[in-house]
């Protein structure tokens, strides 16, 4: 390592959002984000961990919470097919769907 290079520590979910917060795709309009941002449903699973992530890079990657985990694929696909499959957004669910006990 050089003198110049700092070790930084990241959590896993912080490595991860500024990972995808830093691709960027060429377009005719010139370079823009890859991902237009995040759709989360935050629960037990995102809370402590992805939750504080997508939070603390809000500026460099928006998170818009959603209730539903279909609704946001659908939205998510929409939002692909409006860019002409060039951009995306990424999607996260809570801890998956709840299924009723008898």
């Amino acid at each position: 390592m050089s003198a110049h290079q700092k070790t930084i520590r990241l959590t896993m979910a912080q490595a991860l959002v500024r990972y995808l917060a830093a691709l960027r795709i060429d377009t005719p309009d010139g370079e823009v984000a890859l991902f237009g941002g995040v759709f989360s449903i935050f629960g037990h699973g995102n809370v402590a961990g992805l939750g504080e992530a997508l939070y603390q890079y809000r500026e460099q990657l928006p998170t818009y919470r959603a209730h539903n985990e279909q609704a946001m694929a659908h939205a998510a696909i929409a939002f692909a097919k409006a860019n002409m499959r060039r951009r995306m957004m990424a999607v996260t669910s809570s801890i998956g769907p709840v299924r009723p006990t008898c």
